[in-house]
């Protein structure tokens, strides 16, 4: 048991989204409803339901890439850490942290460990936290509730140690092209030269095994893509009949991206009280919840250079199902 004091001295929590403006995001959100196809940002999945339906869909059968990942975390975060040294490690996405912990089990071995999580749900950091701080008694945290850009602006002030941005689960793929960019843009600029970025990708494979990954059996991730909907009514006074929509997930193959949808059943009139807006919902329209791209990692190394970023060593599984990027900045 941590003492309170001790407690105090190693965790910091900053909770970046109360300064968020609901009116702007509020905007943004609309924009993506008034195009074609109508588009809601993935950011909304994560309400405290939300991140907790997530992390039953990573163990489901189906779901290989969290699984695949932590195998190549558990085998090869030794190596990471005799390659970059101690590092002040930053993860982006952070949720439960689980996978993290074969890195923090590495990195341990140095001595003093700093730690800073980002996520958006503030529930899903304030228990990680809680529970690392209980398991590494050399562990500091620094938990930044907020999106990446906010996080990546309220940074702690660096040490003399390299930086390691930390970025798993193929997040990346969630972005569009031009949105890697404007990711990278923003992340490149709080690295130093010599500073690390290890990033995990999935990787192209069969149409079958990437759709049964996102329509799964049990239905999760159904209730998942759908609880958006409830979130959103929460967020924004909405009145979304989450009963109307359906989730459906397809392959593109030709742009090599998952493509997440929740199809309106029938016509329905949604009203956002907190934005006094009506948005209207035709029988048969899709919403695009989330793409999720695979990468070709011969490419993904190519575009990578193009951000400033050289791949240092990069670890894979068997079946290359999925890879581990380690890149430093140049």
């Amino acid at each position: 048991m941590i003492a309170s004091a001790t407690l105090a001295q190693q965790l910091q929590l900053v909770y970046l989204l109360e300064k968020e403006d609901l009116a702007e995001t509020g905007k943004q959100f609309l924009a993506g409803l008034r195009q074609t196809p109508k588009t809601i940002s993935p950011r909304y999945f994560y309400d405290a339901v939300g991140s907790d339906l997530f992390e039953k869909i990573c163990d489901l059968p189906e779901y290989y890439p969290t699984r695949t990942e932590a195998s190549i975390l558990k085998q090869f975060a030794p190596e990471i850490a005799a390659i970059t040294g101690n590092a002040e490690l930053i993860e982006l996405g952070s949720g439960s942290s689980t996978k993290t912990r074969f890195l923090l089990d590495a990195y341990q071995t140095f001595g003093q460990l700093d730690y800073v999580p980002v996520d958006v749900s503030a529930s899903i950091v304030e228990l990680a936290a809680a529970s690392l701080l209980k398991e590494y008694q050399n562990l500091t945290v620094t938990g930044l509730i907020g999106t990446y850009e906010q996080a990546i602006a309220h940074l702690p002030d660096p040490h003399d140690l390299p930086r390691m941005l930390i970025f798993l689960g193929s997040t990346l793929g969630n972005f569009s092209p031009s949105e890697c960019d404007q990711f990278f843009a923003h992340t490149r600029r709080s690295l130093r030269m010599g500073d690390y970025f290890l990033l995990g990708v999935d990787r192209h494979k069969s149409t079958e095994i990437l759709e049964a990954a996102y329509n799964d059996r049990q239905g999760i991730t159904a209730a998942f893509n759908l609880n958006m909907l409830t979130h959103l009514n929460q967020r924004y006074g909405g009145n979304f009949d989450v009963k109307n929509f359906a989730h459906r997930a397809i392959y593109n193959t030709e742009k090599c991206q998952i493509e997440m949808y929740l199809d309106c059943k029938k016509s329905q009139s949604v009203h956002f009280a907190a934005l006094d807006t009506t948005i209207e919902f035709a029988a048969g329209e899709s919403i695009l919840t989330e793409i999720s791209r695979k990468f070709h990692v011969d490419q993904l190394q190519t575009y990578l250079v193009q951000q400033g970023l050289k791949t240092v060593k990069m670890w894979g599984d068997r079946q290359d199902y999925f890879g581990l990027v380690l890149t430093q900045a140049i």
